[in-house]
């Protein structure tokens, strides 16, 4: 049988949060569902809604923890641990504020580089060995403004280039899907105006 593979989007629930930056991570893995025809559904077995999609050769599942993104290890470990989830089949997508708005960096293993989403899920899980795509957010204007900054929503050029951007990070999230990493990464781990 296909091993399983997870593509967890991380955000907050609620709908102050739907469109702020915090919530990329979600945003991209809804955008991905949508072109797969997945339908997001209340997990049974974690604090997450989840949608099943067939990808070329495996069953995908796309989660979003509803926790609270400082908790989504919770949902991520009871996940994994439901479906038998293989850590080299995961992918987690979240902001990244240290990444222009517009960039992306795809990782298969690294620190949680004071994400709170990311630190959450190393925690329940043990490891930092999974892969993640950080999607660029852009930097607060001061370091002690930063939690409104991710709290906040994208400013009007950044929203007329999002539906853009998502759509690269779904494209590479695809590539991902497809067994090609390393191709993913030459395409998108390049910096904007560097060819």
């Amino acid at each position: 049988m296909a091993e399983t593979k997870l593509i967890v989007g991380l955000g907050n629930p609620g709908r102050e949060y739907e469109k702020t930056r915090h919530n990329i991570g979600f945003i991209a893995v809804e955008a991905l569902s949508e072109e797969m025809d997945g339908e997001f559904q209340r997990c049974r077995y974690a604090s997450a809604r989840i949608a099943g999609v067939r990808g070329e050769k495996h069953k995908v599942i796309l989660a979003l923890p509803q926790t609270y993104m400082n908790n989504s290890g919770l949902a991520v470990r009871d996940i994994v641990k439901f479906d038998n989830i293989a850590l080299d089949n995961m992918i987690v997508v979240c902001d990244d504020i240290r990444l222009p708005f517009g960039e992306m960096r795809l990782r298969t293993e690294g620190s949680h580089g004071g994400h709170n989403g990311l630190g959450s899920i190393i925690d329940h899980l043990g490891t930092q060995k999974f892969t993640r795509l950080r999607l660029g957010v852009g930097e607060p204007p001061r370091a002690d403004l930063q939690a409104d900054y991710v709290l906040s929503e994208f400013k009007k050029e950044e929203k007329a280039l999002l539906g853009d951007f998502i759509e690269e990070a779904v494209s590479c999230l695809k590539l991902w899907l497809s067994g090609e990493a390393a191709k993913a990464m030459t395409q998108y781990n390049k910096r904007k105006g560097n060819g």
